[in-house]
């Protein structure tokens, strides 16, 4: 009867959908990060204003993003900056240009 019942009661992970988060950032942020430090690296790499521009700039950026997307939902910036790319306004009789009529290949095509 023991081992029945354990068969029903197994230890399972407390959250199946856990996010991948870095110090409280999804991993696009991070991406941001490390291409904001390694840009203004190649730029500012050897000139004297290498800590303040690479390093500065980049813990701003973080500090930044950190609180603004902080009880935001996943991947608010992305959402966002789609939100404000697209149209205003559109139009439902305008054709689509991104349309295009599937060609079947069948029996006809002789």
């Amino acid at each position: 009867m023991d081992n029945q019942s354990s068969l029903f009661v197994t230890p399972v992970p407390r959250s199946l959908e856990s996010k991948n988060k870095i110090f409280g950032l999804e991993l696009s942020d991070i991406l941001i990060l490390f291409l904001n430090l390694s840009i203004q690296n190649l730029i500012f790499g050897s000139t004297q204003f290498k800590v303040i521009m690479v390093y500065g700039t980049t813990l701003c950026i973080g500090f930044l993003l950190f609180f603004v997307k902080r009880g935001r939902p996943d991947h608010y910036i992305q959402h966002f900056v789609q939100y404000v790319t697209s149209p205003s306004v559109r139009f439902a009789g305008l054709n689509d240009r991104k349309y295009r009529k599937l060609k079947l290949r069948g029996l006809n095509d002789q």
